[in-house]
């Protein structure tokens, strides 16, 4: 049995196109599972519903066989880790920490040790004496993460719990959350704009798109075998080539010829990820002749923009030591593996 399921969940704003429509979701107990879309795709108005603080207007939130639907947040078991940390500037952080144990009138004796169990889960065990204003931002997400895990709730939320961070912090802060989310074994909703935080941490993902669920597989099924042009632009980097398909799988694009996968003829969108292009040859590939007009130094990585006789493609070429570095007007012939090619339907 699911831990969390959500079946045909909806929410509209008056007559508006819904916020969420008919959304189904399955997730396992234990599992992290991501929420990933742009602003204003409906992931923060699912999770919303989840945790009980906005109604929904049609479908039904079970947790562990229970509906929980109409169940006030309090009476949920969820633990929210909210965007804007909201802790109370007033209290301490031990006080804040044990704000939810008090509202569920927990003994008092036994708030006090698991007030600390919960500083040393975060490793912060020193600062409960602080005020939040005087930690730093990632210590702020350290104890928000804290106050929601010492009440030992069956489901997390997480609400964009890393913007705001630098990108050292965050790429610490994902180890971090998913270490504890593992040793704790408890199921996670994580929501994301950001397509590395959701690769990099979650069992699974729900990509959504205007309201509506557009994919939902592993981490390597989102980024591999993408189910719609949407996903595969907005889940990695891509170069999108407009251009038509014959029936035998050939795609043109005005002087560029290459091959795809066969489907039926016609107008169609090909995409090919920057760093799945090379200029070493790729056997029983595709290649492309062209001319380098931009090398962009980005640390690990150049890229380079190469004009395929007027289709402009980036190609991703680590920095390694012994490679030929790359300089604009060189004359270069790209290749890339045929399966590499994802190819869409026109918009």
């Amino acid at each position: 049995m699911p831990h969390l399921t959500l079946s045909a969940l909806e929410k509209r704003y008056g007559a508006a196109a819904p916020a969420v429509a008919s959304l189904n979701l399955k997730v396992a107990k234990g599992e992290l599972l991501g929420l990933l879309g742009p602003s204003g795709c409906g992931k923060t108005t699912t999770l919303r519903m989840i945790g009980g603080l906005i109604p929904v207007t049609s479908g039904q939130i079970d947790v562990a066989g229970r509906d929980v639907t109409a169940l006030p947040t309090h009476q949920r078991d969820m633990g929210i880790v909210f965007q804007n940390y909201a802790l109370f500037p007033h209290m301490t952080v031990a006080e804040n920490i044990a704000f939810g144990l008090e509202m569920r009138r927990t003994p008092r004796a036994e708030i006090k040790p698991r007030v600390q169990q919960a500083l040393d889960l975060v490793r912060l065990p020193d600062l409960g004496h602080r005020k939040p204003r005087e930690l730093s931002g990632g210590q702020q997400r350290r104890i928000a993460l804290a106050r929601a895990l010492v009440i030992r709730p069956s489901i997390l939320l997480l609400d964009e719990p890393l913007s705001n961070l630098d990108a050292k912090l965050r790429e610490d802060m994902r180890t971090e959350i998913r270490d504890i989310q593992q040793r704790l074994g408890i199921t996670t909703i994580f929501v994301t704009h950001d397509q590395v935080e959701a690769l990099a941490m979650c069992d699974r993902i729900a990509v959504m798109r205007a309201g509506h669920l557009e994919q939902l597989g592993t981490p390597h099924e989102i980024y591999e075998q993408p189910a719609t042009r949407f996903v595969a632009d907005f889940v990695g980097r891509a170069n999108q080539i407009a251009a038509t398909r014959d029936a035998d799988g050939t795609i043109r694009a005005g002087a560029l010829v290459f091959r795809g996968p066969p489907g039926p003829p016609g107008q169609v969108t090909a995409l090919i990820r920057p760093h799945r292009l090379g200029f070493a040859p790729a056997e029983g590939g595709n290649t492309a002749a062209g001319i380098i007009t931009r090398v962009t130094y980005v640390g690990d990585l150049l890229a380079c923009t190469v004009d395929c006789g007027g289709v402009s493609l980036t190609v991703e070429q680590p920095t390694l030591p012994g490679l030929p570095t790359p300089a604009v007007r060189d004359q270069v012939r790209i290749s890339w593996r045929i399966e590499d090619t994802l190819v869409f339907p026109a918009e």
